[in-house]
């Protein structure tokens, strides 16, 4: 093990996951180590990162969860449909919402246009459901083709987020459930896109670039 890692969101509150923190972790300890792969311990168990070239990092993040008490919900429900009801911009309604934990809870609702939908209201609605005890990171996914999903996000205690690892990998999870996409797709955020492959023994693996780390001091 290289390192332990906790995981903090921006209301103070903990994250049980972060895909994209532990590439950039394992790509910074990787450049102080000169070591290709690095293994860090998490709450939600041992998560190993490869060290590609041009600035790309692959972080296996596990097999899915789809089991209703291990979101958790509070109760017993489909996960592939838990039929929670969304309201678009025109006032039309749409059931539905899939719900996978890849070391935190996401809920996932495929959407004809992610655009036609305020995530502002939508998301602390379905974040703060008495479904969830935990509370939940939601998405809204549109399937480009077999091999592309757009999507936006609404991280618990963090609210829109321009990116996120656990959540690309709930939404190529809840995509393969629903049989709309291949079990290697990227997804789109609003600032770039993570590749996802989910392997013959389930587990997902999530590949992206990271950023140059500036280097500063913080007086605490």
């Amino acid at each position: 093990i290289d390192a332990v890692l906790e995981f903090y969101n921006s209301d103070g509150s903990i994250s049980g996951a972060c895909g994209n923190g532990t590439r950039c972790v394992a790509d910074f300890l990787s450049k102080e180590s000169n070591q290709k792969e690095i293994i860090v311990q998490t709450s939600s168990g041992l998560l190993k990162s490869k060290i590609l070239e041009n600035n790309l990092v692959e972080t296996e993040i596990g097999i899915p969860k789809t089991n209703w008490k291990e979101i958790p919900l509070n109760k017993e429900l489909d996960t592939k449909d838990l039929k929670i009801e969304i309201i678009d911009k025109d006032n039309k309604k749409y059931t539905g919402g899939v719900a996978v934990n890849v070391g935190n809870p996401h809920v996932v609702f495929f959407v004809n246009d992610i655009e036609n939908f305020d995530l502002k209201i939508i998301g602390p609605g379905i974040e703060n459901h008495e479904l969830f005890p935990e509370k939940c990171n939601v998405t809204l996914a549109k399937v480009i083709n077999k091999n592309l999903i757009k999507v936006k996000v609404w991280e618990r205690g963090a609210g829109l987020t321009k990116a996120c690892g656990t959540a690309a990998c709930a939404t190529a999870v809840a995509g393969n459930i629903k049989g709309l996409i291949e079990r290697n797709t990227d997804i789109e955020f609003t600032l770039g896109k993570l590749a996802i492959f989910i392997d013959e023994k389930n587990s997902i693996h999530m590949k992206g670039h990271v950023s140059n780390i500036k280097k500063i001091e913080i007086k605490l």
